[in-house]
């Protein structure tokens, strides 16, 4: 299940369910932050951006992103990340629906991976500001494999879309 050489991962988080008054959505991204870091060496944290929600959700989401050094491959990181969804309580109950918490794989020190249950570099990240801000803090100078443009260059490409739009 693990190698002996580290991978560095860049996971986006977000949150739009409170668990309870005290389990609210930043508080379980610091929760999830915790949990990561049981297994894998937490090297930075993003702040944490609250963001419209995306899709039918009316609930506003708190988002951020970790850069984290692991030996687990990238399969293996993806079940580990699954089992602290559920031990945070979330439930698949539908796509876009509320969740109180979802951990991504966005990118990995591999590069370019692709399963039937996992695709890195992330599908959707490039046009996503509440994926690209967060990573901004924590990778700007990570390339994407498919396009070879910096985190930084991609939210810059993206702020500016938006301003023109």
């Amino acid at each position: 299940m693990a190698g002996s050489d580290p991978h560095l991962y860049a996971l986006a988080l977000g949150s739009n369910r409170p668990l309870s008054a005290r389990l609210t959505p930043a508080r379980l991204l610091q929760a999830a932050t915790a949990l990561i870091g049981e297994q894998a060496r937490v090297l930075r944290i993003s702040p944490t951006l609250s963001t419209p929600p995306l899709g039918p959700s009316a609930r506003r989401f708190a988002n951020g992103a970790l850069l984290v050094e692991s030996v687990l491959s990238p399969p293996a990181m993806l079940a580990f990340l699954q089992t602290i969804e559920n031990r945070l309580g979330r439930r698949r109950y539908r796509r876009w629906g509320a969740r109180s918490v979802d951990i991504d794989i966005i990118l990995w020190s591999g590069g370019r991976w692709a399963s039937r249950t996992l695709t890195i570099p992330h599908a959707a990240w490039r046009g996503r500001s509440f994926v690209l801000t967060p990573l901004l803090a924590v990778t700007p100078d990570w390339r994407d494999p498919r396009t070879g443009l910096s985190v930084r260059h991609l939210h810059a490409r993206l702020q500016k879309a938006a301003r023109q739009g």
